[in-house]
């Protein structure tokens, strides 16, 4: 699952308030494999603030994400996945964001015998922080840095133990309405041996592309690489691709 929380906005000037901030985001990626179950990889994913309380903020976050293939149609829904998250954070000093996090995701086949429940549920901690690199003004250049670490708590066929993440994305504005980007995301598992006789996994995502932003969202164009820890919910075999997609954000 590819969606997180949206980076800090920084205290309110005017104190606590309810439903402040809400983000989403569309996107659909061309995956470059030979499987014809793993043709593109969509996502329908939102974040928002229930309570910003000064100090913090209560956050949830959804992301849909369908898997889709060729092998039976030319649009064919292989996996449907979901993600949930329940973010209760504080802000420090600094510019840095850490909240406790429970997440929750689930993977489902489309069209297809479901033979068993795989799931899995994680408790843990997140950290945020934004860094400006310089070129103020029109022109800025920002960092953003996340990194996740949590426990799982609950599992359904997942022979997962402890997961961890870090999200660096870097952002340079070259016009009023245009920005280069690059995003990279690596995930580690620790797995349970006893269950698959394997040991802990990793996997990655790297993007590169360019917003196209107007008054209330922005469109992305993209290109990357993603190497996805069991990218089959069953058969627990990561795979490689290639990608080209595009993305809409609104706010």
């Amino acid at each position: 699952m590819a969606y997180a929380q949206a980076a800090d906005p920084g205290p309110r000037a005017g104190g606590a308030a309810f439903m402040p901030r809400y983000d989403f985001t569309m996107s659909a990626a061309l995956l470059g494999h030979e499987d014809e179950r793993f043709t593109w990889d969509t996502h329908w994913a939102g974040d928002f603030d229930l309570v910003d309380y000064v100090h913090g903020r209560a956050t949830f976050v959804l992301d849909y994400q369908a898997i889709l293939g060729s092998e039976f149609r030319p649009f064919d829904p292989y996996q449907s996945n979901y993600l949930l998250e329940a973010i209760g954070t504080a802000r420090l000093p600094a510019a840095v964001e850490v909240g406790l996090i429970l997440n929750h995701v689930s993977r489902h086949l489309g069209d297809r015998f479901k033979r068993v429940a795989v799931a899995e549920n994680s408790l843990g901690l997140r950290v945020w922080k934004n860094v400006a690199l310089g070129g103020a003004g029109a022109r800025p250049t920002t960092l953003a840095l996340r990194g996740d670490l949590r426990k799982v708590i609950a599992r359904a066929y997942d022979d997962y133990t402890w997961m961890s993440e870090i999200d660096i994305e870097a952002r340079r504005r070259v016009h009023p309405h245009a920005t280069f980007f690059g995003h990279l995301v690596g995930t580690g598992i620790l797995v349970d041996p006893e269950i698959a006789n394997r040991e802990r996994q990793y996997g990655g995502r790297a993007e590169i592309g360019i917003s196209l932003e107007g008054d209330r969202g922005a469109v992305e164009f993209f290109g990357g690489f993603e190497r996805m820890i069991d990218a089959d919910p069953l058969d627990r075999t990561p795979r490689k691709w290639a990608m080209f997609g595009f993305r809409l954000r609104g706010r």
